[in-house]
């Protein structure tokens, strides 16, 4: 039977995500009361699951380039009854609302476009769709909306980085952080999409002697 027609979907009590991606939003610890943003909503997937980790409270931006995207993440937030999020179409990573808004969020999800050569065990025909030139063009990119998205983080904040990828090249221009802040996901190892899931926090503001 077709997911669609089940009325535990059709009331919002469940969706379908694969568990790489909600591990990836659930690195951000978003909390009820916090203000995080999902830089990269897309279809909303993401938003989803911080809005349940922040209970519905708080305030909860989903930004995208795509209008068509966020309006579908409008129809899954509104399934199942989330409430605190706000919908931003941004023009691009250098948009003015990033500026109007820089550090001012507790925490900040950034599931970069990439290849998708984690998804490939779903979706084994998209291997033949890409060019060396389109993993170029992105490597560029996703450094742009690193840096943009950055920008947004409070002193004390979190920002998470997540790309589907298992090319050593989109994992943040192809250098991971130091320490044991990131993960790799493989489906032979985990049994998810492969995924790159990185944490930066950015340093308190010092404390008055």
């Amino acid at each position: 039977m077709p997911l669609g027609v089940l009325a535990a979907f059709r009331e919002g009590l469940v969706e379908v995500q694969d568990e790489g991606s909600q591990i990836a939003a659930l690195l951000a610890d978003a909390q009820p009361g916090m203000r995080v943003v999902d830089f990269c909503a897309g279809a909303g997937g993401k938003t989803l699951a911080l809005a349940a980790s922040m209970a519905n409270r708080g305030k909860l931006v989903a930004c995208d380039v795509s209008a068509r995207r966020l309006g579908d993440a409008a129809r899954r937030l509104r399934r199942a009854g989330v409430g605190n999020v706000e919908r931003r179409t941004l023009g691009g990573e250098h948009d003015k609302w990033v500026k109007r808004h820089a550090g001012g969020f507790d925490r900040v999800l950034v599931d970069a476009p990439c290849l998708g050569t984690g998804t490939w065990r779903r979706n084994p025909g998209d291997k033949w769709r890409v060019t060396e030139a389109d993993l170029a063009d992105l490597i560029v990119r996703q450094q742009e909306i690193l840096g943009s998205a950055a920008r947004l983080v409070r002193p004390g904040g979190r920002l998470v980085y997540a790309t589907c990828s298992r090319l050593h090249e989109e994992k943040i221009g192809g250098t991971a952080p130091g320490g044991e802040r990131y993960l790799r996901l493989t489906p032979a190892r985990h049994g998810t999409d492969g995924f790159f899931i990185a944490i930066f926090e950015r340093e308190p503001c010092p404390t008055a002697s």
